[in-house]
């Protein structure tokens, strides 16, 4: 039987693969899998979701591949609010058992 070594995962797949921005860059996922759901859920064509998000209908594309580098979290953002759905900015302290702060997106 082969031995196979895996690694426990930070939680976050961009800083697993050493990437400087991998915060924004999970973020934006998540932002942009969020998306995506409701477009599926709505049934919409690519051309349909561009209208509806007015934008064109490559980014459509580009954002249902994940390709999300001309994406800021603006946008991202501003989908969302274009798909009817809140979005919630909370602030607070960090708590005093985390070494660091985080950003996390939470979807209901």
């Amino acid at each position: 039987m082969t031995k196979i070594e895996c690694e426990i995962s930070s939680g976050n797949v961009f800083e697993d693969l050493g990437r400087a921005d991998a915060k924004e860059l999970l973020i934006k996922a998540e932002l942009a899998f969020k998306i995506n759901s409701l477009l599926k859920k709505k049934k919409l064509k690519q051309a349909q979701a561009a209208k509806l998000l007015e934008t064109s209908q490559a980014k459509i594309s580009l954002l249902s591949k994940g390709r999300l580098k001309g994406f800021s979290l603006e946008k991202l953002m501003y989908y969302l609010l274009k798909l009817e759905q809140d979005v919630k900015i909370t602030i607070k302290p960090k708590p005093r058992s985390h070494p660091l702060a985080t950003i996390t997106v939470s979807a209901a």
